[in-house]
């Protein structure tokens, strides 16, 4: 069972900067690809940053060139560091592992969410 715990979330200007860690359990995430999700009030979740077991990496247009996503295996650990954020970035963000065969990207664990609240 893999489970997915997040930090990092907190209060934050415009303008400033903030990265979230989520920490796996299991063996299986050096061989998986991660994700970073994101829900604000009264909006869907949507996928924010993906990166794969190659280091490959896939953003959303809104965050491109302001966050950036990455791993470390040696830690079982998935980043997003994020920068020049807006007041639209506001909301609780989740972590999600793909454990599933195939190219195509899936959530198929959570984490519990982290909340990143933007605002002067």
């Amino acid at each position: 069972q893999v489970q997915l715990v997040e930090s990092g979330g907190g209060l934050v200007q415009p303008g400033g900067s903030l990265r979230l860690s989520c920490a796996a359990s299991g063996s299986i995430f050096r061989f998986s690809a991660m994700g970073w999700y994101r829900q604000a009030p009264g909006k869907e979740r949507e996928l924010v940053a993906t990166i794969t077991s190659s280091f490959s990496t896939n953003y959303i247009d809104s965050v491109k060139g302001r966050f950036t996503i990455s791993r470390d295996n040696a830690k079982n650990t998935v980043y997003l560091q994020m920068n020049s954020l807006k007041p639209e970035d506001t909301a609780v963000y989740y972590c999600a592992l793909k454990g599933s065969l195939g190219s195509q990207w899936r959530a198929d664990y959570w984490g519990q969410g982290t909340q990143v609240t933007v605002s002067a």
